[in-house]
């Protein structure tokens, strides 16, 4: 499919300190693609520089194949951005806040009039357009944003942590939206909640250091390790012994000890018998299983080493 977002070797710098180093990939049209990572990793000043709200030192960004630096005007046209800051004027209403921008980009105020009050009524913001901005709630505002970020029709949405401050309802129809735009829109986000990267995805990119340290869907980036459940036996005493028959059982893998209980992972739940098997003559306090996740990813020993 056709790229809707390349970069090609981009790297940023602030105050001579690498915080994006070398960036090289491609974003397909119409797709959904989340970014995660630590608090120092450069994820919201990459979508800055895709954005164009900010300029790499070097390397390029091409949207639509557009190459941003040269052509800025017609690239920002195709993006919709919406910053980690809640940046609408507090002395202006909502509505005045989405019309000004959609001003700036040269759209009918009879345009922008409608798409507002369509993709308002869509997250149930209506009655809130002709409130001064500094007397509604943080997740309003965001809402808020995301009807700035499409009231000139982007063809790409740019959302930094989208749903940041909303309640469960907010958050609900916020993402109501964004999948029915999906496919229609390409969309690229960044998001704290690994619980919203997890079910709202088509591709996840895993940001460590200002490099992409991981890459594909959840499926493809758990890969071997999707198949493993994380186990958690307590015993009434766990000894040396015992411990070290358990940690070599075939099928326990990455065995570890805290206290009383066994850690490990396992490819098939039978393993829980082998073990049971082994400590036929122990007693067992607890028992604690589950599949494997995106936090689990983000865990450096499965990011970067696997399982063994």
């Amino acid at each position: 499919m056709e790229a809707s977002i390349t970069l090609k070797k981009v790297g940023k710098l602030i105050n001579d300190k690498t915080i994006l180093a070398g960036l090289n990939f491609g974003i397909e049209r119409g797709s959904l693609v989340a970014i995660i990572g630590d608090n120092e990793a450069g994820k919201s000043l990459l979508l800055k520089v895709i954005s164009s709200s900010e300029y790499q030192e070097y390397g390029q960004v091409f949207i639509h194949g557009v190459d941003s630096k040269k052509r800025r005007s017609d690239v920002t046209s195709k993006i919709g951005y919406m910053p980690h800051e809640l940046d609408l004027d507090p002395w202006l209403t909502l509505e005045q806040n989405i019309r000004f921008f959609g001003l700036l980009h040269s759209v009918s105020l009879e345009t922008i009039n409608t798409r507002m009050v369509q993709f308002s009524r869509d997250l149930h913001i209506v009655p809130y357009l002709g409130k001064m901005v500094k007397y509604i709630s943080p997740g309003i505002i965001r809402m808020g944003m995301i009807v700035r970020a499409l009231v000139h029709d982007p063809e790409i949405l740019i959302l930094d942590d989208p749903t940041a401050f909303m309640d469960a309802e907010s958050y609900r129809h916020t993402w109501d939206l964004l999948l029915r735009l999906k496919g229609e829109k390409t969309i690229l986000y960044v998001s704290q909640s690994l619980q919203e990267v997890e079910s709202a995805h088509d591709r996840i990119l895993v940001l460590e250091n200002g490099r992409i340290a991981l890459d594909g869907s959840l499926d493809r980036l758990l890969g071997s390790t999707f198949e493993f459940h994380q186990f958690q036996i307590e015993f009434d005493e766990l000894d040396d012994d015992l411990f070290d028959k358990l940690s070599k059982i075939p099928h326990v893998k990455n065995p570890s000890r805290v206290g009383h209980s066994i850690h490990f992972y396992g490819r098939e739940r039978n393993v829980f018998f082998e073990v049971l098997n082994i400590a036929s003559s122990s007693i067992m306090k607890d028992l604690r299983i589950k599949k494997l996740g995106l936090q689990d990813l983000m865990d450096a020993k499965y990011a970067k080493d696997g399982i063994h």
